[in-house]
């Protein structure tokens, strides 16, 4: 029989943002006897489909468990339970299922409806079928010969034991982490098998090795070279050399703390490391993020930032016979392109053309936004990298997790605000630097990974004037024996209430016309009058006047007031109109709405036909309301839901139609859809609707899509009800996405305090 099957099962379901953990209300009184479907496969199946019918349970889960059954006949109940569960927990982000979480909170396996939504006759909810069952009848259930292992095989489930619990996977998610495991410990590890972390000795390259014995003063000065003096301890600085030693490193830290300042001085020093040594040639370095607005957003800063690297004190350091080699030695790269095309990407399947039988041809490979990247994604990427290829990874530890199962990032970032850096490191740093680390920050028990990682501490973007990062700071902070429920609201609301120039709080009243009148007088001039003095007269950290915050009216007048002459054939001037589309995107990026669900009149499916009609009745936009809700109009914002390689389109590339002279009719306009390349001779990439299949309008974006980018003024609007995918990770990575100005809304009072004091919990064996 054939049991590999699910080794290579459909791709998981993205989460459904409509799903709830709060249960409708079960009529039936609490079991006493144990629910028929524990015992008997055919009450199983029924308990299954009638999950199915009501959306709590996807169609796939139940067809791994009726095909298991159909290959064994001998499966026992519990057993299916279980598969169908941990199934279902591959559409919800988590890697497996924990079998003793899932007794304690039963009701949160299933993708239950909203709270408040009335449903007749309901299922049995899973805290009612798993009443009678202990932890270890389940556990005891969990075997069987040609199904269920506990490690290497061909079963299609595995189960890890532990003390408290057992961990129930797919085995391909199961193979996927350890995978990861082993990659991630082999850079880890020494070939000699002591820990990397503890060595002075620089040996992540067989080829391209730098000795700091050797060459004591090149990894000292080079770093003096890059960083200023300063009388604090630097944590870009202490990043750097940690992540110069390691053939595995993570940098993390929150907006605006350098990450991507960081990372360019770190390929410097890289570069200047490497080119010290004898004969030695330049790193291949490359650069990725997981889509092509990341991409693009990373490439623009990091072309930025090269420019002022001081590269020739740098190549001062290396010597005669590197200066002879190359007249500009020290090169950075500055472009980046998505994961998957630097993977090879093969159409309709999920495999790659580089992997561990074809490795990637780089020295050095650079990951932005990886809270993102999901754990097959991740396995892929460690999978395809040279046995002596460094791996840098970059992003925000606290932001939202990957859409897709897993949330790798967060996972081996669990300790990184308290270090747990050993005192050989601590010491091995401060010789470096001039600085001592703080105490609390040094255990003689840290683990190798932790000397790897770096957080990032100080914002630069947000001081402690600004309302956007104190408030991001307060709904970051977890619950904890400290911190009560209470507490955190109360430090959320004195933000909120305390009149920070750049930060707006709005509650919708249950007038309907007045919440339209908000919400729309918000989307249509950005309400600037709702924050102090009009939002005139600030400056951004740099010095630099703000411009007040703005709705997309700006982008719309922007399109008509700097339209060409439209006597100007269009594929003659391309230069003229790739200006305008430029004016008109960047207007765009003024403003952005994010929200947290798809559907409902909270999602972005009901509040994109809203604001669009909102902005005809003002004149910006024309279409009747067929065409504003599923057709193509001029000034249409569309963003890219599939990677498109045949347009050099991404997943996540926002672009605007445009109206454009056609040349084979005068006075004739035709709709074109701009989209921002980063060649700077190509500016502009020109497509015509027609060809654009996986796209949606974007006045609204969820603030998952939102992830890698970054708005002038941001709108987060939190819906009427609660829901479990409001948590104070999504609301934080909502509130990061404000540059300058943010306006945070409440469809209903309270939504705020509800979405604060939860937290995202995926389940996984990484880094755990």
């Amino acid at each position: 029989m054939n049991l590999d099957l699910f080794a290579d099962d459909a791709p998981p379901a993205a989460p459904d943002s409509t799903a709830s953990v709060t249960p409708p209300t079960e009529s039936a009184a609490s079991a006493t006897q144990p629910h028929p479907a524990l015992s008997d496969t055919a009450a199983l199946f029924l308990l299954c489909e009638r999950w199915v019918s009501r959306g709590w349970l996807r169609d796939l889960d139940l067809a791994l468990v009726r095909f298991l059954d159909r290959e064994t006949q001998n499966a026992p109940p519990l057993l299916l339970l279980g598969a169908a569960l941990a199934s279902h927990q591959l559409g919800r982000g988590h890697v497996c299922l924990d079998v003793a979480a899932t007794l304690e909170a039963p009701d949160f396996a299933l993708s239950l409806p909203p709270e408040g939504d009335d449903l007749n006759d309901p299922p049995p909810l899973p805290s009612h079928v798993l009443a009678t069952l202990t932890l270890p009848e389940w556990q005891a259930a969990l075997s069987h010969p040609t199904l269920i292992s506990d490690g290497p095989g061909n079963t299609p489930l595995v189960v890890s034991h532990s003390v408290n619990t057992s961990k129930l996977y797919l085995r391909r998610y199961w193979q996927f982490e350890q995978t990861l495991h082993q990659e991630i410990a082999n850079r880890l590890t020494m070939k000699d098998g002591d820990d990397f972390c503890r060595s002075q000795t620089c040996r992540w390259s067989d080829t391209s090795a730098m000795d700091d014995a050797s060459h004591p003063d090149i990894l000292a000065n080079a770093l003096n070279i890059l960083f200023e003096p300063t009388n604090t301890l630097d944590w870009q600085k202490n990043a750097c050399a940690l992540a110069a030693r390691s053939p595995f490193a993570i940098i993390t830290g929150g907006p605006g703390t350098g990450k991507t300042t960081t990372v360019v001085r770190l390929l410097a020093l890289l570069q200047t490391l490497q080119l010290a040594q004898p004969n030695a040639h330049p790193l291949r370095i490359r650069l990725a993020a997981p889509t092509g607005k990341a991409a693009a957003r990373l490439n623009e800063s990091i072309a930025g930032q090269v420019k002022d690297l001081p590269l020739s004190g740098l190549e001062s350091l290396l010597g005669e016979q590197s200066a002879a080699s190359s007249s500009n030695a020290i090169d950075i790269p500055t472009e980046v392109t998505t994961i998957h095309r630097l993977l090879g990407a093969r159409a309709d399947t999920r495999h790659f053309r580089h992997n561990a039988a074809n490795p990637l041809a780089l020295d050095v490979l650079v990951v932005d936004e990886a809270s993102m990247v999901d754990i097959e994604m991740m396995t892929a990427l460690l999978s395809a990298l040279p046995a002596s290829a460094k791996l840098v990874l970059l992003g925000d530890k606290d932001q939202l997790a990957s859409v897709e199962a897993g949330a790798v990032l967060g996972d081996l970032c669990r300790r990184a605000d308290a270090a747990h850096y050993t005192p050989a490191t601590a010491q091995w740093l401060a010789e470096l630097t001039d600085h001592l680390l703080p105490e609390a920050l040094i255990d003689p028990a840290g683990q190798p990974l932790d000397q790897a990682i770096t957080m990032l501490r100080v914002s630069h973007r947000f001081t402690e004037t600004s309302g956007i990062g104190q408030l991001a700071q307060a709904i970051n902070q977890p619950l904890s024996e400290a911190l009560r429920e209470r507490d955190k609201h109360q430090a959320v609301h004195g933000v909120l209430n305390n009149g920070y120039a750049d930060l707006h709080h709005l509650v919708l009243k249950p007038d309907a016309q007045n919440e339209d009148s908000a919400l729309e007088r918000l989307v249509i001039t950005g309400s600037p009058q709702r924050f102090p003095n009009a939002g005139e007269g600030r400056t951004n950290f740099k010095g630099e006047p703000m411009a007040p915050p703005t709705g997309y009216q700006h982008y719309l007048n922007t399109l008509a007031s700097e339209r060409p002459d439209t006597s100007l054939a269009f594929e003659e001037n391309g230069d003229v109109y790739d200006a305008w589309a430029k004016q008109v995107l960047k207007a765009y990026s003024r403003f952005q709405l994010l929200c947290a669900l798809r559907k409902g009149p909270w999602g972005v499916e009901g509040l994109n036909l809203r604001i669009a009609k909102t902005l005809r009745r003002e004149k910006l936009l024309y279409g009747n309301d067929h065409t504003l809700e599923k057709g193509w109009f001029e000034g249409r914002p569309v963003l890219v839901t599939q990677n498109d390689y045949g347009l050099k389109l991404m997943n996540g590339d926002i672009g605007i139609t445009m109206a454009v002279p056609d040349p084979r009719t005068p006075g004739r306009s035709l709709l074109r859809v701009a989209f921002p390349t980063s060649d700077a001779e190509n500016p502009i990439h020109w497509v015509l609707p027609s060809r654009l299949h996986a796209v949606e309008t974007v006045f609204a974006m969820t603030v998952h899509k939102s992830q890698g980018s970054e708005f002038q003024h941001t709108a987060l609007l939190l819906p009427q009800t609660p829901n479990p995918i409001l948590t104070r990770e999504l609301v934080y990575t909502g509130i990061t996405r404000a540059r300058d100005w943010l306006t945070l809304i409440e469809a209903k009072r309270g939504i705020l305090n509800d979405a604060a004091t939860r937290e995202v919990m995926r389940v996984s064996g990484v880094g755990g």
